[in-house]
């Protein structure tokens, strides 16, 4: 699993260089911030994969950055740095969304534990699905082509290609537009307008449709109300693909 980067939001000099440090040492990308304002700056930015957000913050407090950072990055990871007696505040930033908590005083060995359980499971590296089956197509992902029974061809964008692996190998749920934003594209919903997505997924159905296939094709991508998109019944990955993901 690659090393994340990690922003560690806390004020209290002397706990933000010790967290710092311990996960510098475990080879993480560390970026610092000791209040809410700075905080939220760098967790709403780009390539973040985990927040280590203290509750007591000047400026702005933890709890007000969560659900910030909850409304434009709804599936970056925070991790809670909190007083042993703010018992109040930890059920609070759970039902808010955040993943986990810690209370401090805590040791670097806890720390790390919990942040590598985390990514692990928010990490999960796409597999690497390099065909797609489709009608009376096949999509390679690597070439970035659509190729039809016929010799017809058709050219994805890197971005397109990306968009369509991602929701293929998270076939069996929607996904959000959030999310993909965050995945495919790399940024949270502060830097871009959900739009980009529904302007692209547009770009791309009309792609896959069989030219020959009729009106009554199945999709291939699926708009989920109030949820995202996910792969449609139209995509299916080969059987030899299946076997080199398993």
């Amino acid at each position: 699993m690659p090393k994340a980067r990690i922003i560690v939001v806390e004020d209290e000099p002397a706990i933000r260089r010790g967290v710092s440090d311990a996960l510098r040492l475990s080879g993480y990308e560390v970026t610092e911030a000791a209040d809410g304002i700075v905080g939220l700056r760098e967790a709403t930015s780009a390539g973040v994969d985990l927040v280590l957000l203290d509750i007591m913050l000047p400026k702005r407090d933890g709890l007000e950055v969560l659900s910030e950072l909850r409304r434009t990055n709804p599936t970056r990871p925070v991790i809670l740095l909190t007083a042993r007696g703010s018992e109040d505040d930890r059920v609070r930033g759970l039902k808010m969304g955040a993943d986990d908590y810690v209370v401090k005083p805590f040791s670097a060995k806890e720390l790390i534990a919990r942040v590598e359980a985390i990514l692990r499971r928010t990490m999960r590296a796409v597999p690497d699905v390099r065909l797609v089956e489709m009608g009376g197509g096949m999509i390679d992902l690597q070439r970035r082509e659509i190729r039809w029974s016929d010799t017809t061809r058709a050219d994805l964008s890197e971005t397109e290609a990306a968009l369509l692996k991602y929701l293929v190998c998270n076939r069996e749920r929607a996904v959000s537009r959030e999310e993909l934003l965050s995945r495919v594209w790399g940024i949270g919903t502060a830097g871009l307008e959900t739009r980009a997505v529904d302007m692209h997924v547009a770009r791309l159905r009309a792609k896959l449709k069989d030219p020959h296939g009729g009106e009554d094709q199945p999709e291939a991508i699926v708009t989920v109300r109030a949820h995202g998109y996910m792969a449609g019944p139209a995509l299916a990955i080969p059987e030899e693909e299946s076997a080199l993901k398993s």
